[in-house]
């Protein structure tokens, strides 16, 4: 992100009443701690916005703003640099100006190299302006729709010439048409910023899907004669056995995309037809989110600050695979980072690096679980440790053993809500007096589909959709405290968003704070789950719906894409 100095940022910030001088220093020297700029520290914090702070820079270094959402890119101008270097150098090209000199919306309009760079390439003057988040997405994701028309002509050129080579076993590994039909089935996922890829053979073909914001979504179907081949490819460069078929297996590797590197996970596992395929992509560049940038609102966010500064207990994060619990982890271990405590982590897998952190990956063949990892833990004086996640009984006893010893533990668990966690925990064997000993707070999330920023639109919600919602609020009990809103706004459908009206997710949360109340009903012998919901929703817990309700109303997300979370 583009800078401006210091002292020049306070002076106008504070000039204009969004900051105190006092609180100002104090994001500062937060910011050069962890390595961030100010004004991103700024933005996490919500102290500023990003539209705000583009203004700022537009004035600063007198560069006009791109402001593409505004105006009609020239396909034609678009093409004259391609997206490997459109994305490396954080540039998109969208016409011509009066006097003949290519318009270039760029990250950072400053920077002379990369204008010499583009003069030097293109042949002619170039004319810089500001470009924010969004204005780069747009031109990237015109380049994905040139990309979509491209796909699958490569893919089926390399289809043609991998069914007529006669390279078969691990040399297809390496043969030149497999390698071009892996490469293109990543860089496309990534394009389109899947999360995940699936590659699963049945009778007669290969099925590709991407998830993309949650939603599995079918991309293409290959000869099963081929399968093979692509799994040996895939072994190849994760570092997994290639002649080894009956068992699942386990590997990554990472990926270079037009300057930019991602890690994918890759799971091998045999299936009735053959071996399925799953890719998880991650960001190798990713930096822990704020509580406001995952989704959480004042509240929120105010509750589990709360929870976590306590020097020790257990602070656990819950819900189902995918729905983001170790971002939260990262985030809330990113809020706790300083030079005075010692972090330290036993993950699986470890997705990326936060810096001082103590990180540890778990190898379950060199006989590393989560319960070794944790006992190697206590033995290194951490003041806090995150268990990547609580899946067995062992695991349970030491980490509650930690959390009753001077430790605070952030961890993860599988169940549906917040109030689950306590009976899930006395399941794992952990004596319920134990489990109201240790908990601080559990927070539980999902994942909903962001509207898109591009595309967005009112509209006054039919009373089909009024009565859907009002089944739902009625099952929460919560009738007199939701008056369904006049409007409601959803995405129309664009090339950013790729025609499905969403871009990004975001998060709904409910917090279970521990009180004394809480304790005493968990250690009660005639405990029952609902008895606790009710007493949580009687001391204030705002429901995961109720959040999705909020951020509804705010434009956020649909009440649709809340229901199909929430029904899941």
């Amino acid at each position: 992100m583009l800078q401006i100095p210091e002292a020049k940022l306070k002076e106008i910030l504070v000039k204009d009443g969004l900051v105190a001088p006092d609180l100002f220093d104090t994001v500062a020297g937060e910011a050069r701690r962890l390595s961030q700029g100010v004004a991103e520290n700024l933005i996490s914090r919500s102290i500023i916005t990003a539209s705000y702070y583009s203004g700022i820079l537009s004035q600063y270094f007198n560069v006009p703003p791109a402001e593409l959402d505004k105006r009609t890119v020239d396909q034609n101008i678009l093409a004259m640099l391609p997206e490997d270097l459109a994305r490396q150098k954080r540039v998109v090209l969208f016409g011509r100006s009066e006097d003949g000199a290519i318009m270039a919306a760029m990250e950072d309009p400053t920077d002379l190299t990369t204008i010499q760079f583009l003069e030097s390439y293109l042949k002619t003057g170039v004319q810089p302006f500001l470009a924010t988040e969004g204005d780069l997405n747009k031109g990237f994701a015109l380049y994905g729709q040139a990309t979509a028309r491209d796909f699958k002509r490569i893919i089926e050129e390399n289809l043609a010439a991998s069914l007529a080579s006669r390279v078969k076993g691990e040399e297809a590994a390496t043969d030149v048409p497999i390698v071009a039909i892996v490469d293109n089935v990543i860089s496309y996922a990534i394009s389109l910023k899947a999360s995940d890829i699936h590659i699963e053979i049945f009778e007669g073909f290969i099925f590709i899907r991407y998830r993309v914001d949650g939603i599995l979504r079918e991309v293409f179907r290959m000869p099963k004669e081929i399968h093979p081949a692509i799994v040996a490819r895939l072994k190849l460069l994760s570092g997994m056995k290639i002649d080894e078929h009956s068992r699942p297996q386990d590997g990554r590797f990472r990926y270079e995309i037009g300057g930019d590197l991602v890690d994918v996970r890759v799971a091998v596992m045999p299936t009735y037809y053959g071996e399925k395929v799953e890719m998880r992509i991650l960001p190798a560049t990713n930096r822990p989110l704020s509580f406001q940038e995952l989704g959480m609102f004042e509240d929120h966010a105010k509750l589990l600050e709360e929870s976590v500064r306590k020097s020790y207990g257990m602070v656990l994060v819950c819900g189902p695979t995918g729905s983001g619990k170790t971002t939260t982890l990262y985030s809330v271990m990113n809020m706790l980072n300083r030079p005075e405590v010692n972090i330290v982590t036993v993950e699986d897998p470890i997705e990326y690096n936060i810096r001082f952190v103590n990180q540890t990956q778990i190898n379950p063949i060199a006989g590393v679980t989560f319960a070794d990892g944790l006992r190697a833990i206590l033995r290194q004086d951490p003041n806090i440790i995150m268990v990547g996640e609580i899946r067995d009984a062992e695991t349970a006893e030491i980490a509650v053993q930690s959390a009753l010893t001077g430790h605070l533990v952030l961890s993860s668990l599988h169940t549906n809500d917040a109030p689950t966690a306590v009976p899930r925990f006395v399941d794992l064997k952990v004596p319920a007096f134990l489990v109201a000993a240790v908990l601080n707070a559990v927070l539980a999330q999902r994942l909903v589909r962001r509207i898109c920023s591009s595309c967005v639109y009112s509209y006054s919600p039919s009373a089909e959709l009024t009565a859907a919602v009002g089944r739902q609020v009625e099952q929460l009990g919560i009738q007199g405290q939701f008056k369904m809103p006049k409007f409601l706004f959803a995405g129309k459908g664009c090339p950013v968003c790729g025609g499905s009206g969403y871009k990004g997710r975001v998060g709904i949360f409910e917090i279970l704070n521990i009180s004394d109340e809480v304790r005493k009903l968990v250690i009660d012998p005639s405990f029952l789950l609902d008895n606790l919901r009710a007493l949580a929703r009687k001391e204030g817990m705002i429901t995961m719906f109720e959040d999705g309700l909020r951020k509804v109303e705010r434009g956020i997300t649909t009440i649709e894409e809340l229901l199909r979370v929430i029904r899941e």
